[in-house]
């Protein structure tokens, strides 16, 4: 017989959260999960529907984790680091060996025992020096466009980084052969040698720089942020965002660690000859060469889905059909060109090859490259125009310091600044739920480089003040008596800044860009340091004395504005990129729908 029992509600409850299933944990855990959608490829055996997609209510309702970069990722990062190594170490010492000629007694460029100066090799001058160098520094930015291309229509990213690995190591070759003391005794003779190895090193960067960092987030496990069940049951909200940012702060900490390699080659071309200097980094690369076939196994395989610039093309033509200004003013450019707009009009549905995804992709691409634009005027604060800072560190009294060796200042800040962001500033803001979005640390960033600028100009003017020669320093045989360790406050500055908007900019590049752009738009917003580049050479020729406190407080008022009008114009940039996540994935959910309702269907044809 049934008992004629009832269990109060309490008691019904208690059972309910003592109810636990084969897993381990409630079945009431389960069920506060049943209102979300679930990524069904990540089903594993404590989340067997899979994973579900967490929404913005998510991230403050349960803990947030980040996910650890794999081993492959972290080894990616060796690649980077023989990369930035490669180029600054090449760079730092360029000037040098094309400007000035052998020092007395030598044969490979070094300074011999017992005598002073410079190392040098060629003795062309300084302004073939500065030309050849110019085109490095220019190239080296515009390469990656070509790289990112190429990756993203036909190569993939682990080809096209290995055929700059390969260019690499071809490159420095070409400068250790013009820098042999045969080659070196012909004096113009070697400038051959160093011109191939010049625009070699170009493409090498070019191939590396654009797909490098979208090869190591492509490693990422999940494709937006989700919610996770651990194996003791508890339910966490794996914070997918925080997770790139966090990779993309150990790159570009990589970035800045591989700099330091200027310090090793600038002493091998001294103490030893350049031979060894141009060495050093084709040693390097050689070790990229290992490390990359080692990991290739352990990456996820990619499949190049032709570049998005062929089919953008084609849909801008699209959308400039009409009265097109009109829509500009309404914001419906881009609507002309969706699929279901255009069959509206007539068009045959078979002549439309894109579908609205991908026009919204387009858009967000282009949108991407207009936002880039404010990082050309920061890229001034950050660099100067032209060696004016150099110069202005010249200018003051060093007591045997090298002038230029104060800009190792700005690596130094960064790869200390950026462990204490990750560690401890941004875990903090995450405690204490503050929501330090992307536009606040883009805008932090521009402020730093802005105010970088602003004490450069103050220092310029206290140089003015107190040098023997006034208002004409920086040539002056004798320096103000200011110590040039100020000008490590500009660079510590602007380093800051970096942290902050450059490695935020990498992070929205990457998220931002759809599968078939990624190396594409990184390159595009490498283009920036170009333009920045050829700014800063084409207004060089006016900066001298005693004219350069208004370059500094210029640079600064107008990066102090940009920073202001980018808060302005992206202050909701974090919803946007949010909606964009979730259309996509949407997107995919019902492609992938449709592809499996497709296979179904053939499989019924071929049974029957």
């Amino acid at each position: 017989m049934f008992s004629s029992t009832r269990k109060s509600s309490s008691e019904l409850e208690d059972e309910k959260k003592n109810n636990v299933g084969d897993l381990g944990f409630s079945e009431v855990a389960s069920d506060e999960l049943a209102t979300h959608e679930f990524i069904a490829e990540y089903a594993d055996e404590y989340n067997p529907q899979g994973l579900a997609i967490a929404t913005l209510e998510d991230k403050f309702k349960y803990r947030n984790v980040k996910t650890r970069p794999t081993i492959a990722a972290m080894l990616i990062l060796i690649c980077e680091f023989a990369e930035r190594g490669s180029y600054y170490g090449t760079q730092g010492i360029l000037t040098n060996f094309i400007m000035r000629s052998l020092p007395e007694g030598s044969t490979t460029g070094k300074v011999m025992p017992g005598h002073t100066g410079n190392a040098g090799a060629l003795g062309l001058g300084l302004k073939d020096a500065n030309a050849l160098v110019t085109l490095l520094q220019f190239l080296a930015y515009v390469c990656p466009l070509f790289g990112g291309y190429l990756a993203d229509d036909r190569l993939g990213k682990f080809k096209a980084i290995m055929i700059g690995v390969w260019v690499g190591i071809l490159s420095h070759l070409l400068f250790v052969i013009a820098a042999l003391p045969p080659v070196i005794a012909k004096g113009q003779a070697a400038l051959a040698p160093t011109v191939l190895a010049i625009l070699s090193l170009s493409v090498c960067t070019g191939f590396i720089k654009a797909n490098l960092l979208p090869l190591m987030l492509d490693q990422y496990p999940y494709s937006t942020n989700v919610l996770r069940r651990e194996p003791t049951g508890e339910v966490v909200y794996v914070d997918r965002d925080g997770s790139m940012e966090r990779l993309t702060m150990i790159f570009y900490w990589s970035i800045n660690i591989g700099a330091f390699l200027q310090i090793a080659t600038s002493y091998s071309a001294k103490r030893v000859g350049y031979w060894l200097a141009f060495l050093c980094p084709m040693l390097m690369y050689c070790i990229v060469v290992i490390a990359m076939l080692i990991i290739r196994p352990h990456l996820k395989p990619e499949v190049p889905q032709g570049s998005l610039l062929k089919k953008a093309v084609i849909v801008v033509t699209e959308c400039l059909k009409g009265n097109f200004i009109k829509r500009l003013k309404n914001k419906e450019f881009w609507a002309y060109a969706y699929p279901s707009n255009m069959e509206s009009r007539g068009v045959p549905a078979e002549k439309i090859k894109w579908t609205e995804q991908e026009v919204k992709d387009y858009k967000s691409t282009f949108t991407q490259c207009l936002m880039f634009a404010y990082w050309v005027i920061f890229n001034l604060s950050d660099s100067g125009l032209g060696s004016t800072l150099t110069a202005q560190a010249g200018a003051m009294t060093s007591q045997g310091i090298p002038n230029d060796f104060f800009n190792n200042f700005n690596q130094i800040t960064i790869v200390v600044a950026i462990p204490i962001l990750d560690y401890i500033i941004y875990p903090v803001f995450s405690k204490y739920k503050i929501n330090f979005k992307p536009v606040y640390k883009i805008f932090v960033g521009f402020m730093l480089g802005a105010l970088g600028s602003m004490v450069s100009a103050i220092l310029q003017w206290r140089i003015y003040k107190t040098s023997p020669c006034g208002y004409y320093a920086t040539n002056c045989d004798e320096p103000s008596p200011l110590t040039a360790w100020y000008a490590i406050i500009n660079y510590g500055l602007c380093a800051l800044g970096e942290c902050f908007c450059y490695t935020t900019a990498y992070e929205i590049a990457y998220t931002r860009a759809p599968d078939n752009g990624k190396g594409l738009v990184m390159a595009l917003f490498l283009f920036n340091s170009a333009i920045s580049s050829a700014i800063s050479e084409g207004i060089s020729g006016a900066l001298y004395d005693p004219n350069l406190i208004k370059p500094f407080a210029g640079i600064a008022g107008v990066g102090g504005l940009c920073a202001f009008l980018f808060l302005f114009q992206y202050w909701n940039l974090d919803k946007v990129m949010e909606e964009e996540e979730r259309e996509r994935v949407a997107s995919k959910q019902e492609l992938g729908q449709l592809e499996k309702a497709e296979i179904q269907s053939l499989v019924r044809v071929i049974s029957k």
